[in-house]
């Protein structure tokens, strides 16, 4: 049998990505001391390993595809395929980004003035990339971790650091002034498995499931029966991702009314759809939307 040598990030992206693969179809059992996990398809075979390694595992072929942050592919300069964009993280579904942050009262307002400073980041290569393309000569060392208390500590001038909602950030009392980059969950695959037609398949099927289920993320069904004069009424207010689905109730002059929407609209279009004549109105949560 064909298999599948699947890659699950560790860490903060872990329990994020595990809940995805449920939504899409997969169930990834975990246990506390392996680092390869059970699912339930024998077409797949998962190895849970650290997002900052995850491209170097792929691209010497350990593993045929997995799941990581765009930051850790451009870090390893990894000759990888960039299968699909996953936009989630453990807080939110929008990018995270990278800063360049300095001390609350740093005299520091511009990347130029961090000339001959010191810089802490877990980003080395790219950090050290960004300075050299605008000929700013900076001292950068590698931080294991916990990469504000380094500046916080006078350790460093300035931190390259990862954020979603600069809580972090604002909470040691540092001052962003530079944004480095956005980054995203991203899909990869060997360049070899890419090659292989069962392979590049398989890993075609996971990320069209995948992106469905993400899509799927605040979208919610909502279905009604409708009365035939007031069916135009309530068609007209209804919003949609094509078109409502109308069908005739059986040997009655009303009609059943499905469509999708943003699950923020709810709260708003129940009420006016009770107003307007419709009946039975049910809400339902979506897995996916392909």
């Amino acid at each position: 049998m064909n298999v599948l040598k699947l890659g699950i990030p560790k860490g903060s992206l872990e329990k994020a990505t595990i809940e995805l693969f449920e939504k899409s179809g997969w169930r990834i059992k975990l246990s506390s001391r392996n680092y390869f996990p059970e699912i339930d398809d024998p077409e797949l075979s998962c190895s849970i390993c650290r997002p900052q390694e995850m491209s170097m595992y792929i691209e010497k072929e350990v593993l045929d595809a997995g799941i990581t942050g765009k930051d850790w592919t451009l870090e390893n300069r990894s000759d990888v395929v960039v299968v699909a964009d996953l936009i989630y993280s453990k807080v939110s579904r929008r990018p995270t980004r990278w800063v360049l942050a300095v001390p609350g009262d740093s005299p520091v307002q511009r990347v130029e003035d961090l000339e001959g400073k010191k810089i802490a980041t877990e980003l080395v290569n790219f950090t050290r990339e960004y300075f050299s393309s605008r000929k700013i000569n900076v001292d950068i060392s590698f931080s294991w971790g916990a990469t504000e208390a380094k500046v916080v500590s006078g350790l460093a001038d300035a931190i390259v650091e990862v954020t979603e909602t600069e809580s972090t950030i604002r909470a040691h009392g540092l001052r962003i002034i530079a944004e480095l980059m956005t980054s995203n969950t991203q899909l990869i695959a060997s360049k070899s498995a890419w090659a292989d037609p069962w392979k590049r398949e398989k890993i075609e099927n996971i990320a069209l499931l995948l992106q469905g289920a993400l899509r799927a993320d605040k979208l919610v069904g909502l279905k009604m029966n409708v009365a035939k004069e007031r069916l135009e009424t309530v068609i007209a207010m209804l919003p949609s991702l094509n078109a409502p689905t109308v069908s005739p109730l059986y040997q009655k002059e009303w009609f059943s009314v499905e469509t999708v929407i943003s699950e923020h609209e709810v709260r708003d279009l129940i009420p006016r759809m009770l107003k307007a004549g419709a009946e039975g109105i049910i809400e339902y949560s979506l897995n996916k939307v392909i």
